[in-house]
């Protein structure tokens, strides 16, 4: 298939860019700024062509001509591209991520092209409990704006007209074998924090789960959903761990490292962020903090659809994964200690 990827330059966009040319598939990769399309290994990926765009403009910036052109040369638009931080305002969130699928989706209309929507498993809200891939969005009840303006992107995708899936994946992390992630950015920033001690309380309930998916699943799971499109169309798909793994779990993975501090973990009742140190406060506030509702709930996402189509199936987030991930950060200097090593038991 031709294919055209926005976000490409982005850590999900890069390895399934990587992936799309190893199967076979033509790659014109949407960039807004970087130029450089790279594999989660770091390795320059060939495609066919790099353009420039901006998703908050209608037609992504380009000339009604030129865009219509592009539309009609490509098979399928897979739209990775979206803010994935957690410090925006409503209006900035639906500007990017809501307002800017619909510029894909017109752009899509101009060349009748299908649509594979990259959203987030997230969009469930702060829902408990089992979560399956064709449960209704919810209206209400969204842990932060990134999650609304996601959910409110995906009805869009869905009321088109156009050919189309949804893939949602979880939090992302580092590779299934290696731990390895080319970039280390969204929740690893508080996870330094964390693990460094520089935040040393989290707000989180006992019973809270993490759903960490690596990265090799997500994109592998993408690419067998573009390979497989005339039977994924209609479809929305988990791209999810195969278990999640208890906040207690993390806390606990953290401790097993000597040079780290392990996290208190407060129950929201008891919490109280502004009697925190102020050098601590503000990192909470600034960073760690934006992350606390994940520490807060259990959702058990449900990926049979994504299994039965695919035969794929991620990992569990058990305490052997964790480490890889802890390790890898270790070996590429972003967490403290790599002449230390992890406590026995």
């Amino acid at each position: 298939m031709k294919i055209l990827l926005t976000g490409a330059a982005g850590l999900i966009g890069g390895e399934l860019a990587a992936r799309l040319v190893a199967a076979g598939h033509e790659v014109t990769a949407l960039v807004h700024r970087n130029r450089e399309i790279r594999a989660n290994s770091g390795a320059l990926v060939p495609v066919a062509g790099v353009l420039g765009c901006d998703i908050t403009e209608p037609l992504l910036g380009f000339a009604d001509d030129e865009a219509k052109v592009l539309a009609e040369a490509h098979d399928l638009i897979v739209h990775c591209a979206a803010t994935v931080r957690f410090d925006l305002s409503d209006a900035e969130y639906h500007r990017t991520n809501t307002q800017g699928t619909a510029n894909v989706i017109e752009l899509a209309r101009l060349g009748d092209c299908g649509l594979l929507y990259v959203s987030t498993a997230y969009v469930c809200g702060t829902r408990d409990g089992t979560i399956r891939e064709g449960d209704p969005l919810p209206e209400t009840g969204f842990a932060n704006g990134y999650e609304r303006s996601k959910a409110g992107a995906e009805r869009l995708v869905s009321a088109s007209g156009l050919p189309h899936a949804i893939a949602r994946p979880s939090i992302v992390t580092g590779d299934s074998k290696t731990g390895a992630i080319r970039q280390f950015d969204t929740i690893y920033a508080a996870f330094k924090l964390i693990a460094e001690g520089r935040v040393k309380q989290m707000e989180a309930r006992a019973d809270a789960t993490l759903d960490f998916v690596p990265i090799d699943h997500v994109a592998g799971g993408l690419t067998a959903l573009v390979t497989l499109w005339d039977a994924a169309r209609g479809g929305t798909f988990h791209l999810v761990s195969g278990a999640p793994v208890s906040v207690q779990d993390f806390s606990s993975a953290i401790g097993g490292y000597e040079q780290f501090s392990r996290p208190a973990l407060v129950s929201p009742d008891a919490f109280d962020a502004g009697a925190l140190p102020p050098l601590e406060r503000r990192l909470y506030g600034r960073i760690a903090g934006l992350y606390a509702s994940y520490f807060q709930r259990d959702p058990q996402f449900d990926d049979s659809a994504l299994r039965a189509l695919t035969g794929l199936e991620s990992r569990a987030t058990d305490r052997a994964y964790l480490e890889l991930l802890i390790d890898h950060c270790i070996e590429a200097g972003f967490l403290s200690g790599a002449d230390t090593h992890r406590m026995s038991g």
